[in-house]
């Protein structure tokens, strides 16, 4: 595996850092889940019927997990001694926690000269907004990414998938790999401070470019549903399908298959009821069910795709093959995080502090 002989030393809890971590644990890094006594709080997040967190299982599989007092001198000692042996430290508490523990990069410095060192937080560690707390809603709003999804009354639509605090662990991951590049270079180590909504901001460099020229704040046009081959469609069945074909061949592809050359003209025109071909086109979809309509898009390369529920992805053909959502070995369904990788073994996720004592008597040694 690429990570392979990597030890990271992980701090953090909920989502973006242990999501963060597991792709590196994918990748072959050794990840040790550092746990205050009472445990990672996502232990106890969206409770399964065997009584475990939700959010936990799905996001720390293939660690290792040891709980250690950080508020004590004896557990933040031996923390210490595991930094020592190790090639990387990701954090996710509140700007200035882990100075105060005597874990800051600083501190851990003096221990490993050329550690990687990230910290995840909403807003940074230093600024105007960096000490307050919020959650993923929070920085989806404040970012303007949250502005474009919107109902067709304008109104903001509540997201029912936390965007923010997985691209937050995305890019703490992308750092962290560039730490471990530049160290292999330099022979130094490095600190790095995500913030979360900025990593939220750097989506909108479209949209920044688009509302000064024009004053629309919904980026590139033909992409935000406003012509009608590239939009949402809905069928007999009241099921949905994408249809992206901006291309002039995936849309002549599209029309011709269905007998109405007519309508290759009018391929970027608005979805406005005023618009005949929007109509028909929208009746169109309506004569067929969810499953005719998946049928044709896998014969006719129009850019066509069904939307699909989280429950029908373990048998959908394409996700099947790869085997993405996969059956564990201790009961549940998991997701794999990197497609092309394969794994020989998979550990489950850890029980509270179920390695302590390899973890010790490793760095004893």
């Amino acid at each position: 595996m690429m990570l392979q002989g990597v030890k990271v030393i992980d701090f953090t809890n909920y989502l973006p850092g242990p999501y963060a971590t597991l792709r590196l644990a994918e990748m072959g890094a050794e990840i040790i889940k550092v746990e205050q006594p009472g445990g990672d709080p996502a232990r106890n997040t969206g409770i399964s019927k065997r009584g475990n967190g939700l959010v936990f299982l799905a996001n720390n599989r293939q660690k290792k997990s040891i709980t250690l007092n950080l508020k004590e001198k004896e557990g933040v000692e031996t923390t210490l001694k595991l930094i020592a042996h190790a090639d990387v430290v990701i954090e996710s508490f509140r700007p200035g926690v882990m100075e105060k523990l005597g874990l800051g990069y600083e501190a851990v410095q003096k221990v490993k000269s050329d550690i990687v060192y990230c910290s995840i937080s909403g807003y940074g560690q230093e600024g105007l907004l960096s000490k307050l707390g919020n959650h993923d809603l929070n920085y989806m709003a404040l970012s303007g990414v949250l502005a474009q999804l919107k109902d067709k009354q304008g109104r903001p639509i509540h997201p029912s998938i936390t965007i923010a605090d997985y691209l937050g662990g995305y890019a703490a991951n992308e750092r962290i790999l560039a730490g471990l590049v530049s160290r292999f270079l330099s022979g130094q180590g490095s600190y790095h401070s995500i913030s979360i909504t900025d990593q939220l901001v750097s989506l909108l460099g479209n949209h920044v470019m688009v509302e000064q020229e024009t004053g629309e704040g919904t980026g590139i046009n033909a992409l935000n549903g406003s012509i009608i081959s590239y939009g949402l469609y809905e069928t007999m069945d009241e099921r949905f399908m994408s249809l992206g074909a901006l291309e002039p061949k995936f849309w002549q592809n599209f029309c011709i298959a269905q007998g109405r050359e007519d309508w290759v003209r009018a391929h970027f025109s608005k979805t406005d009821e005023s618009n005949p071909v929007f109509q028909e086109i929208s009746a169109l979809f309506r004569r067929k069910t969810f499953y005719e309509w998946i049928e044709f898009a896998q014969k006719v390369d129009c850019c066509m795709a069904p939307v699909l529920e989280v429950g029908e992805l373990q048998e959908n053909p394409y996700f099947k093959e790869k085997e993405l959502v996969f059956a564990s070995s201790w009961g549940d369904y998991q997701v794999k995080m990197h497609s092309d990788l394969e794994q020989e073994s998979i550990a489950p996720p850890p029980k509270k502090g179920e390695h302590k004592d390899e973890i010790l008597n490793n760095i004893l040694i």
